[in-house]
């Protein structure tokens, strides 16, 4: 992680994450319109698709798949796979727009779309429709995807001598 760029850290639990895309919903559900279908942003708007999916009992879901991030640095932009309209009565979903690179090569080819996520920073918050929380530009958000669960020895075994794992 890039300690120039990123000053802070958020991290998003998968409850936290289940909460706030209901929270999402209800924001779309209060517009009063109704999706052909769900258009995903690959990878990190899969899980949020479908959460959104089942909120709104929408069947029809389909990716858009666009490679921008190196690992936890934003490299270049590769489409591996595309969408044969304009996105014209669809909703498209991510988890976040950071810088709008991503966000701005989906617009051009779906400038239709209504464009929802959770989470937007002020440099790509522009390209969205709708996003439910603001975020720092400075802030890395770390994913429940991206982690793990593990167990760590309680405090009292570390002090007498054993090793910690």
């Amino acid at each position: 992680m890039s300690t120039e760029r990123y000053q802070a850290h958020l991290t998003i639990s998968w409850d936290r994450l289940h909460r706030d895309v209901r929270a999402l919903c209800h924001g779309l559900l209060a517009r009063q319109t109704s999706f052909k279908g769900i258009i995903a942003i690959t990878r990190g708007g899969l899980i949020p698709a479908a959460l959104v999916a089942r909120e709104l009992d929408v069947r029809l879901i389909d990716t858009i798949c666009i490679k921008s991030y190196d690992h936890m640095d934003q490299g270049g932009l590769q489409v591996l796979k595309g969408i044969d309209h304009d996105g014209d009565g669809w909703l498209l979903i991510d988890d976040l727009v950071d810088t709008g690179k991503t966000a701005r090569a989906v617009r051009d080819m779906l400038p239709r779309a209504f464009f929802a996520t959770i989470y937007a920073k002020p440099e790509g918050k522009p390209l969205v429709d709708y996003c439910l929380e603001d975020v720092g530009q400075d802030t890395w958000i770390q994913f429940p995807w991206d982690m793990g669960l593990s167990y760590i020895e309680p405090l009292v075994s570390r002090q007498h001598g054993e090793p910690e794992s």
